[in-house]
């Protein structure tokens, strides 16, 4: 005998912000506008990362594979988000549905641990300067530069694949601007108890744990900077590290709100714009255009740029 498919449901219908529908071409332009920008910052630095020689070091390296990252994250979400709100497309197939959540979730995942290699990057720049160079090789950083892209990619296979397995009977709307696990877990009327184990262990160990290592590794600076005896040595030391702690700040913090929970909440998609859209969006200026070796680099390209304008 034929067993029948229990999955009723075939597409989702994302709500996203229709609670603001008096104002969403507002919100579509304001969405395009820092989608663009967000997507332009991180090209240009990429660009200026590959020409300037100056910046070809493991820090600028991890930067760079960090921007690329950024222009993946948003792409997950916003074109889906900007279709949403200027042709009231609100619909998704089952499949795409699940296929948003995987990748947007691996690559969350990544950035995560890509984070803790940055910061590992740092500490071992400012505790072990002498030993640097050695430890700190080409090869090495490619490793370390690849790993949270497999590591993220594997992980949200069980929950991804957990989800995708539940029973759909109905409701199919989702009130979020795309497809997350909390929410679409929450719509399945079978058995969630090992769905809402695999979502909260992946969660532990993809937030919670690099988080507390990220900490770990400050502290340790922190008591290295301190026995720093010269005040602009300690300057130094403090502006590489002030900025990739910001852009953890921002990113985790958020994060933990939303996932360290299997129960979704209705305000879980406006702390998901913050660290999918707009964290992406002000991160090239936290950790990038305010560098001073980035801004010598981004001066000469624009003198050699204008100089044949004036000759």
């Amino acid at each position: 005998m034929v067993q029948r498919n229990k999955t009723v449901v075939e597409e989702f219908i994302l709500l996203a912000f229709v609670d603001l529908h008096q104002i969403q071409k507002l919100f579509f332009l304001i969405f395009l506008l820092t989608y663009i920008t967000c997507v332009m910052e991180n090209l240009a630095i990429i660009t200026v990362i590959r020409i300037g020689q100056s910046l070809h070091n493991p820090m600028y390296f991890f930067i760079s594979v960090f921007s690329i990252l950024e222009i993946m994250f948003v792409s997950v979400t916003v074109p889906k988000l900007l279709a949403i709100l200027i042709a009231a497309d609100n619909t998704i197939s089952f499949t795409g549905c699940i296929a948003q959540m995987y990748f947007l979730n691996s690559l969350g995942v990544t950035e995560c641990y890509l984070l803790l290699v940055m910061v590992f990057d740092r500490h071992q720049a400012i505790n072990s300067p002498l030993h640097y160079p050695t430890v700190m090789t080409d090869t090495v950083c490619v490793v370390l530069a690849l790993s949270p892209w497999i590591f993220g990619f594997s992980i949200i296979l069980l929950p991804a694949i957990t989800i995708a397995h539940l029973d759909f009977c109905g409701p199919n709307m989702i009130d979020h601007f795309f497809c997350d696990m909390a929410p679409l877990q929450s719509l399945g009327c079978s058995d969630i108890m090992v769905t809402s184990s695999s979502i909260t262990t992946v969660a532990v160990m993809s937030v919670v744990l690099p988080f507390l290592i990220i900490l770990g590794f400050y502290v340790c600076i922190l008591k290295t900077v301190t026995k720093i005896s010269s005040v602009d040595g300690k300057q130094k030391a403090f502006s590489t590290c002030t900025s990739h702690l910001i852009v953890a700040s921002l990113f985790y913090g958020a994060a933990i709100i939303v996932y360290v929970k299997t129960k979704s909440s209705h305000y879980d998609k406006y702390l998901s714009f913050m660290y999918t859209t707009v964290t992406p969006t002000i991160n090239p200026f936290i950790y990038t255009f305010r560098n001073r070796d980035v801004k010598k680099v981004f001066q000469n390209l624009i003198t050699r740029a204008i100089r044949p304008i004036f000759v």
